[in-house]
C-alpha cells in the first residue's frame, strides 16, 4: 500500500492553529495507511476514516482562511481557490471511487497518494508563503474558471476518443503531486515570434499499460520500451490536437520534447506559472495536462524524445504490431457434442469464423476432448443415446478438473416438462435446435459477452 508519512519539523509554519491541524491530517492518513494493510478490516471502518480525514481538512481549510483574513494576507483568493477546488472536487471524486470499488485496496492507494502529495505539496509552498508574506506565483497566472472549463472539457472530450475512456476532473489545480508510478512528458512549442508553451502530460503506468498496453497485448504492469515510445507518440498526437482546437495556440510548432523522471519534473514544474492544471482519473488509472507560458526555456536532464523519423517508425510498429496480436489473439474454444454428423458439421460451419470448434459424438468422447483441450464452452445434446446429455454433465460436475466448465444443452424437446428437467441441472443455457442458426450462434455470443462482463465487474471489486 506504502510507507508511512513521517512528520518533519519543517512542516511548521509558526502558527499554532495551522501547525496542529496539519499533524492531524498527517496522522489521520498515516491511520489509513495502516488500515490498507489489515485485510480484516471492514469497509465501515475505512468508510469513517476517510470521513474523519474529510472533517478535519474542511474545518482546517476554514481555520486557515480565518487566519489570513485577520492578518490581511494578500494570497487569501489564491488559498481560498485551491482549498475549494480540493473540498468541491478532488475529495469527492476520490470518495466516489472508494464506494465504486468497495474500497478496494487500490482505490484506497489512489485517496491516499493524492492526498498524501496534496498534503505536503500545500503544505511546504502555499502554507508556508503565509507567514514569509510571499505571495504564491506558481498561481498568478490560472485562466478565469469558464476558460478552465472550456480547456477542461477538451482534454476530456481528447481523452475519451483516444483512450476509450470516461474522465473525471478531479482538480484544476494540480501541484505535481506524485500519484503512483508515472511517466512524465514535457513538449515545447515555439512561436515564429518566439513566444513558447510548454505543455506537460503525466500518465500514470497503469493507464498507460490498460490502453496502449492493451491493443498491443502487453500484460505486464511495468511499462515496456515500446510502450514509453508509443505513449510519446500518443503525447504528441494530443498536444497536436489541443493545437488544433484553440486557433491561438496554432501559430506554434512543436519544437522539443522530452522524458522526464518525477524528480526532473518536480524541479521544472515548480518554477512555472501554469495556465491550466488539470489531474482526471480516467477510470484505468490518473492523468495530469499542465499548460505554461514562458519566455525562458529552464534546462533539464531529462531524454530527448525520438526524432520525427523515428516517431513515424513507432506509430508504423505499433499498427503493425496491433495487427498481429489480434490476428494471433486466442479464440474461445467451443466443444460440440451431438450424435448427429448432420448437426455437427452444421454447427462446426456456423461457429467455425469466430471459434476454435472441437466435436465430439458421444458423452465419453466429449470427456477424452476435455483432458486433451479444455474447452470455454460446451454445446452438449440432451438426447444421445448410451449416455444422454444428463448423465454427461453429471460426469463433468463429479470431476474436480472440469466441473466448472460452462455447459449449455442442444435440443429437439422444447415441451414444458422436458425443459424444467433439463433446467434442473443447471446448465448455462438451453438452445432448441430449431432456432434459426444466427439466433443459436447469437446466444453464444451473448453468453461470452456476459461472461466477461462479470469477470471485468469481479477483478474492479
Amino acid at each position: 500500500m506504502g510507507t508511512q508519512l513521517e512528520w518533519n519539523e519543517r512542516y511548521n509554519i509558526g502558527v499554532e492553529v495551522i501547525d496542529r491541524e496539519h499533524k492531524k491530517l498527517f496522522s489521520i492518513l498515516n491511520k489509513l495507511f495502516d488500515l490498507g494493510h489489515q485485510e480484516e478490516k471492514s469497509h465501515w471502518v475505512c468508510q469513517e476514516a476517510v470521513k474523519y480525514f474529510k472533517e478535519h481538512a474542511v474545518q482546517h481549510f476554514a481555520d486557515e482562511e480565518e487566519y489570513m483574513a485577520l492578518i490581511h494576507y494578500e494570497g487569501l483568493k489564491t488559498h481560498q481557490h485551491i482549498h475549494k477546488n480540493f473540498r468541491e472536487r478532488t475529495l469527492p471524486a476520490l470518495e466516489k471511487e472508494l464506494e465504486r470499488t468497495g474500497y478496494s485496496e487500490e482505490s484506497v492507494r489512489h485517496f491516499l497518494s493524492v492526498c498524501a502529495g496534496w498534503l505536503i505539496g500545500h503544505t511546504l509552498l502555499e502554507d508556508h508563503a503565509i507567514v514569509s508574506g510571499e505571495t504564491i506565483k506558481h498561481w498568478e497566472n490560472l485562466l478565469p474558471d469558464e476558460e478552465q472549463a472550456v480547456m477542461g472539457q477538451t482534454v476530456a472530450s481528447l481523452l475519451h476518443s483516444m483512450f476509450q475512456v470516461d474522465p473525471r476532473l478531479l482538480s484544476d489545480c494540480y501541484g505535481g503531486e506524485k500519484f503512483g508510478d508515472g511517466i512524465y512528458y514535457r513538449l515545447i512549442a515555439v512561436s515564429k515570434e518566439k513566444k513558447r508553451w510548454e505543455f506537460f502530460l503525466i500518465f500514470e503506468e497503469k493507464f498507460i499499460a490498460g490502453t496502449i498496453g492493451s491493443v498491443m497485448n502487453i500484460k505486464s504492469d511495468a511499462v515496456k520500451a515500446m510502450l514509453l515510445h508509443a505513449a510519446g507518440y500518443v503525447a504528441r498526437q494530443f498536444v497536436e490536437r489541443i493545437k488544433r482546437c484553440f486557433p491561438s495556440l496554432q501559430q506554434f510548432e512543436l519544437k522539443e520534447e522530452q522524458l522526464l523522471s518525477y524528480g526532473q519534473f518536480e524541479l521544472v514544474y515548480e518554477k512555472q506559472s501554469p495556465q491550466f492544471s488539470m489531474l482526471f482519473d480516467t477510470g484505468k488509472g490518473y492523468f495530469a495536462y499542465c499548460m505554461t507560458s514562458s519566455d525562458q526555456l529552464e534546462s533539464t536532464d531529462g531524454a530527448e524524445m525520438i526524432a520525427d523519423d523515428a516517431m513515424k517508425e513507432v506509430q508504423k510498429s505499433l499498427n503493425q504490431h496491433g495487427k498481429e496480436q489480434v490476428a494471433a489473439a486466442p479464440r474461445k474454444k467451443l466443444l460440440i457434442v451431438d450424435d448427429s454428423d448432420f448437426i455437427l458439421r452444421t454447427m462446426q460451419d456456423l461457429f467455425a469464423a469466430d471459434y476454435d470448434v472441437a466435436t465430439a459424438r458421444s458423452g465419453m468422447s466429449a470427456i477424452r476432448s476435455m483432458a486433451v483441450s479444455r474447452p470455454d464452452l460446451i454445446l452438449l445434446d440432451y438426447e444421445m443415446p448410451v449416455c444422454n446429455g444428463k448423465q454427461v454433465l453429471e460426469m463433468i460436475r463429479s470431476d474436480r478438473e472440469f466441473n466448472d466448465t460452462p455447459v449449455m444443452f442442444l435440443t429437439n424437446k422444447v415441451d414444458k416438462e422436458s425443459v424444467k428437467k433439463a433446467l434442473a441441472l443447471r446448465p448455462e443455457g438451453y438452445l432448441s435446435k430449431s432456432l434459426p442458426p444466427e439466433a443459436i450462434k447469437k446466444e453464444v455470443a451473448h453468453f461470452f459477452a456476459q461472461k466477461k462482463k462479470r469477470e471485468t465487474h469481479k477483478s474492479e471489486a
